[in-house]
């Protein structure tokens, strides 16, 4: 039981989203999918609301980010998977993530570039609107699949979208496979929305 197409939005600030992304590369193991990776933005999802101070900042940072994934996914869209591993490892187990102000990630978006042999050009966004419409078109695009309130990861898989799944450790293996199983087939029944418990623990990088 599986889907062949998944569609994968991201913030690569978010360490929710990175476990979620981590889980997605575990399946690519085990099951035959095609992953497309996309950029959405916490700093677009949250433009314009009344957030507590020290958020407020890192949203800031995360333009960024967001900025640079916009550009590449225009330009060069199978390169965002090997960024999203570069820049993502760099920050969460780096435990580089949390930065806080405009271009306060500059120089490790720079590193990861580097590292995956995009062209270091492609940083000189990440504190300009050049490439804002791309993004906010980017993220409306998981918008569209899911609704308006809800935050990233978004996965869709097959035809159906959904925030999440919101997990703290990654699942490898076969487990990692029949936990993927498991969301395809709630996904192919039309009336499933949601399901939910309190989180007890954050990511566990």
């Amino acid at each position: 039981m599986t889907t062949n197409n998944v569609h994968f939005w991201f913030d690569v600030t978010c360490p929710f989203a990175w476990q979620t992304s981590r889980w997605v590369k575990e399946v690519e193991k085990v099951r035959d999918i095609t992953v497309e990776w996309t950029p959405m933005s916490l700093a677009v999802l949250n433009d314009g609301r009344d957030l507590e101070e020290g958020y407020t900042e890192m949203m800031k940072a995360a333009w960024g980010p967001a900025r640079v994934f916009a550009k590449v996914a225009t330009e060069e869209p199978e390169k965002v998977d090997d960024l999203y591993t570069a820049l993502g490892t760099i920050l969460h187990a780096g435990k580089e993530a949390g930065k806080k102000d405009f271009g306060a990630y500059d120089e490790l978006i720079a590193r990861a570039l580097q590292e995956v042999g995009l062209d270091a050009s492609y940083a000189e966004v990440a504190n300009t609107e050049e490439v804002d419409d791309q993004l906010r078109a980017f993220h409306q695009s998981a918008m569209d699949g899911v609704g308006d309130e809800v935050g990233t990861p978004v996965i869709k898989l097959g035809d159906a979208a959904f925030f999440g799944p919101v997990i703290t450790r990654v699942p490898t293996g076969e487990e990692a496979g029949e936990l993927f199983d498991a969301a395809v087939r709630l996904a192919q029944f039309p009336y499933f929305f949601e399901i939910k418990r309190s989180r007890t623990e954050n990511p566990q990088i």
